[in-house]
């Protein structure tokens, strides 16, 4: 943790629109992950609002369809693009890296999912690791020459306060040996996440690339949350009526990402980790806000960066 944190004029409440108030993104590229719904589609249609060069990366193309359709009518930006994209398919993510043409400035992996039921991929790879981390993960390298390309480009990881149940499980990431948990399953891919940030943050900043991850807050009835219900029991945030957290709406849930992904005020920030528009604090125990210890670890990112492209390649062989 920096002992410069960071604290911004926006808050737990701020919604999406208000942080990008006032910032010209005209000639900007962005990509947003899952952007057919929830924060995604809060974060497009803010960065559309300032002008940037918005494309959804969506499984379902007919909804992402409708949503560019919505965000285009609502600001008036007519460079909102729809392209497939399903992160739990090595074919699919390369055929995306391929199609993408020219400089990329702004990259938001916040598509994802949450507490499912076992699942594999084909490959064996536990669903929620394979998603969250390792299809985003497979996608930000693919994308880094036309990342490096833009000379400014920011990398933004939704993440989620769910990594403090867990670090990664380095000797058995995928579930092979312990008994299978949705939510120790999320919390493993959550503080993936983080950790890709830390180590894009260093390997990257030759590129002047930047790379940040960040919790949105809870956000009641999006699609993320469709299998709490299949998981047993949920942690204390995410029961009726917890106060450990406020609820947010999709456009509250979204500010910090839109914050990292174009205000002025962070340029130049890296490698740090996000909530309510700021800076989190230290992580303490009976508290679900902060970031853990373990997910900011040098050792760890940079030991989970080179299990991540063995994992991929060896995928390949």
């Amino acid at each position: 943790m920096s002992s410069n944190r960071i604290i911004t004029p926006f808050g737990a409440q701020s919604t999406a629109a208000e942080v990008v108030a006032g910032v010209d993104c005209t000639g900007r590229r962005a990509i947003v992950t899952g952007g057919a719904s929830g924060i995604g589609t809060e974060t497009a249609r803010a960065l559309a609002s300032a002008n940037a060069e918005v494309t959804l990366a969506v499984r379902n193309i007919a909804a992402g369809e409708l949503v560019a359709r919505d965000i285009i009518r609502d600001t008036g930006n007519a460079q909102v693009f729809v392209a497939p994209l399903d992160l739990a398919d090595r074919t699919s993510i390369a055929e995306f890296v391929t199609n993408w043409q020219g400089p990329l400035h702004i990259l938001v992996n916040n598509a994802g999912i949450m507490a499912t039921p076992e699942s594999r991929t084909p490959q064996g790879w536990e669903m929620q690791f394979a998603t969250n981390h390792l299809g985003h993960f497979a996608l930000a390298t693919g994308l880094h020459g036309s990342l490096a390309a833009a000379g400014n480009a920011r990398v933004v990881v939704v993440s989620s306060v769910g990594h403090v149940n867990g670090a990664v499980v380095f000797d058995d990431i995928h579930f092979q040996r312990r008994p299978y948990d949705a939510w120790e399953a999320y919390g493993q891919s959550k503080t993936a996440n983080i950790l890709f940030a830390v180590e894009a943050s260093k390997r990257w900043a030759g590129d002047g690339i930047t790379a940040n991850a960040l919790n949105p807050g809870r956000i009641p009835g999006t699609n993320l949350s469709r299998h709490i219900g299949d998981a047993g029991n949920a942690p204390a945030s995410f029961e009726p009526g917890s106060t450990a957290v406020s609820w947010k709406t999709p456009a509250q849930g979204a500010a910090t990402s839109v914050l990292l992904a174009a205000s002025p005020l962070l340029e130049g920030v890296t490698g740090r980790y996000f909530e309510d528009c700021r800076e989190a604090e230290p992580h303490r125990p009976g508290v679900r806000r902060g970031v853990a210890a373990y997910a900011l670890d040098p050792v760890d990112s940079a030991r989970l960066w080179q299990v991540s492209l063995d994992t991929l390649a060896a995928a390949v062989a």
